[in-house]
């Protein structure tokens, strides 16, 4: 029998210390280069998105590929690409750890949306907001000490 999976994620993830330094002109070669990492690990890429200090991938995450993994390599890849072309001025790091967020395929339509929207959106919430709602949404417990 083949294996048959849907399985729709949205990553969330930091620059460290939420420095703003994703500066909006060079982050399309990033989301490129992160979306080849995707597509090389078989996972098909909706939508990515982000403002000067945090990154939204939607993605359909492959069956054989461990999240954490995923979101191992991406970090340590675009962390090495971002420096060695000079893309951010002043990025030190991504964030540790990450928010993944599993969602029902027929969410799909509205989080491509979300996500393609995070600037506009950004504009009346902070990262931290935003990221204690998708907690709080999905039920997941938290402690605030750990989100600076």
């Amino acid at each position: 029998m083949r294996t048959y999976t849907q399985i729709l994620y949205q990553i969330v993830f930091s620059t460290k210390h939420r420095e703003q330094v994703l500066q909006k002109e060079n982050r399309s070669g990033l989301f490129k280069y992160i979306g080849g990492i995707l597509n090389k690990s078989n996972c098909h890429l909706y939508r990515m998105n982000g403002v000067e200090d945090h990154l939204h991938i939607l993605t359909h995450l492959h069956p054989s590929i461990a999240l954490a993994d995923l979101i191992k390599n991406i970090k340590i890849a675009s962390s090495g690409f971002i420096k060695d072309n000079g893309l951010f001025k002043g990025f030190t790091g991504w964030q540790d750890g990450y928010g993944a967020f599993a969602y029902a395929i027929s969410e799909k339509s509205r989080l491509i949306e979300y996500v393609k929207n995070q600037e506009e959106h950004h504009k009346t919430i902070s990262f931290r907001d935003e990221y204690i709602e998708l907690l709080k949404e999905h039920e997941i417990e938290f402690d605030e000490k750990h989100l600076l």
